[in-house]
C-alpha cells in the first residue's frame, strides 16, 4: 500500500475543504488509486496558524510518505522548512518563484512543483476591469486577509494605473462593518 501525505492550510471545517478533498479522490480514482485498497492517505489540517503549520508538516514528514500534497502557499511553505527529499505537489499557492517555494515556473530545481492559482500580474487586470466599469476610481481599497497573496498583487495593482491604493487587514468577515 502506498503511503501519501496531505498538508491543508485550512481547517477540516473550512467549507471547501470537502470538495476540494472529494476532486482529489476522484481524481485517484481515475488514476486506479483507491483509498484503503492501494493507497492510504495521512490527512492533515493546521488552519492559517503558522507555528502549527510547521509542527504538523515536521509530524507529517517523519512518517515518510511516498508524496506530500499540499494545499496554500503557507502549507507549502511549512514543508518545504522540513524537508527537501520527500516530492511535495502543491495546489492553490500564490506565487511559487517569488515566494522561494521554486526556482521558476519552467525549473522547478527542487522537491516541489504544482500549481498556482495566480501569477502576480493578475492584480493589474483585475484594476484594469474596474477602471473600465468605473474609469474615475482613484483610489482603491483592498481588504486583505490572513492569506499573503495580498503581498504578490499590491505591486501590479499600485504600478497598473494611477491609483491611491489602501490595504486593510481583516482577521475575519465580521471585521466588515455593514453599510446602511
Amino acid at each position: 500500500m502506498r503511503l501519501v501525505g496531505v498538508l491543508m492550510g485550512v481547517t477540516a471545517e473550512n467549507p471547501v475543504t470537502e470538495v476540494r478533498l472529494a476532486a482529489f479522490r476522484d481524481g485517484l480514482a481515475n488514476l486506479g488509486w483507491s483509498e484503503g485498497r492501494n493507497v492510504s492517505i495521512e490527512y492533515r489540517w493546521a488552519g492559517a496558524d503558522v507555528e502549527r503549520l510547521k509542527s504538523t508538516a515536521a509530524d507529517l514528514a517523519a512518517l515518510a510518505p511516498e508524496v506530500i500534497v499540499s494545499g496554500g502557499t503557507e502549507a507549502t511553505a511549512a514543508l518545504k522548512g522540513v524537508t527537501q527529499t520527500l516530492p511535495i505537489v502543491f495546489v492553490h499557492v500564490a506565487d511559487p518563484v517569488s515566494g522561494g517555494l521554486v526556482q521558476s515556473l519552467t525549473r522547478v530545481g527542487g522537491n516541489i512543483t504544482g500549481f498556482t492559482a495566480h501569477e502576480s500580474l493578475i492584480g493589474g487586470k483585475w484594476l484594469q476591469l474596474l477602471k473600465e466599469i468605473a474609469p474615475r476610481v482613484n483610489h482603491v481599497l483592498v481588504l486583505a486577509g490572513e492569506n499573503p497573496t495580498w503581498r504578490m498583487h499590491a505591486p501590479t495593482i499600485q504600478s497598473a494605473f494611477n491609483v491611491q491604493l489602501t490595504i486593510t487587514h481583516l482577521h475575519s468577515a465580521t471585521a466588515i462593518e455593514p453599510s446602511r
